[in-house]
C-alpha cells in the first residue's frame, strides 16, 4: 500500500504544471474531448511508466541496497529542486492531423520519455521492487493530475498559485529523499 500512496501522491504533484499537464490544456481546447483525451492520457501513461517501473525494478537487482539508497535519495532530491523551474507551453507541438485520440496518445508518450514523473517512476520502481503496483500509483497520480487540466483546466489553474503547488511538490520530492537516507 506504500508503493501505491507514494506513487500516486509523487507523481500526482510532480505533474502540476509540467508539459504533459500543459499539453492536456492545449488537447482538450483544440479537440474538445475531453473522455477521449483522458483515456488517451491513460494508455499512454500506462505503457511509459509499465516501462519506466521495470526498469527502475531491474536496477534495483544490480546495486548494492546501499548504493541503491544513496542513489534514490539523490535523485528525489535533484526531481524536488527541477520541479521548480515550470516548463514552458511553447514546447509543446501537436498537429492534430491524427485526430484526439491517436495525437494524444502519441503526444504523451513522447512527452513523457525523459521526463521527471518518467524518471521518478524508475526511481519509485527501484525502490519498492514492485513494477506492477508502482505502474498502478503513477499511472493514477498522472491520470489524477491531468483529469484537473482537461476537466477544470484554466479556471482551475487560475485560482491556484503555480508557485505553491511547485513548493508542495517539491516538498514532497525532499521529504521522500530524507526518508529514505533515514530509514
Amino acid at each position: 500500500m506504500e508503493a501505491l500512496i507514494n506513487s500516486f501522491l509523487l507523481v500526482f504533484a510532480g505533474e502540476m504544471g509540467d508539459k504533459t499537464q500543459l499539453l492536456a490544456l492545449i488537447l482538450v481546447a483544440r479537440y474538445k474531448k475531453p473522455w477521449t483525451i483522458l483515456s488517451a492520457v491513460f494508455i499512454a501513461t500506462l505503457l511509459n511508466h509499465a516501462l519506466a517501473s521495470w526498469v527502475g525494478d531491474w536496477l534495483s537487482n544490480q546495486s548494492s541496497p546501499e548504493a541503491l539508497r544513496w542513489g534514490l535519495a539523490l535523485t528525489f532530491f535533484v526531481f524536488g529542486i527541477w520541479i521548480l523551474f515550470p516548463d514552458k507551453s511553447e514546447d509543446i507541438k501537436s498537429d492534430g492531423r491524427r485526430g484526439a485520440f491517436l495525437t494524444t496518445l502519441i503526444a504523451f508518450f513522447l512527452a513523457e520519455m525523459g521526463d521527471k514523473t518518467q524518471l521518478a517512476t524508475v526511481a519509485l520502481g527501484a525502490r519498492y521492487s514492485a513494477p506492477v503496483i508502482v505502474t498502478i500509483g503513477t499511472t493514477l497520480g498522472m491520470l489524477a493530475s491531468n483529469a484537473l487540466a482537461v476537466f477544470l483546466g484554466n479556471a482551475l489553474l487560475k485560482r491556484i498559485p503555480m508557485t505553491w503547488v511547485r513548493l508542495v511538490a517539491c516538498g514532497l520530492f525532499m521529504g521522500f529523499g530524507l526518508w529514505l537516507l533515514l530509514a
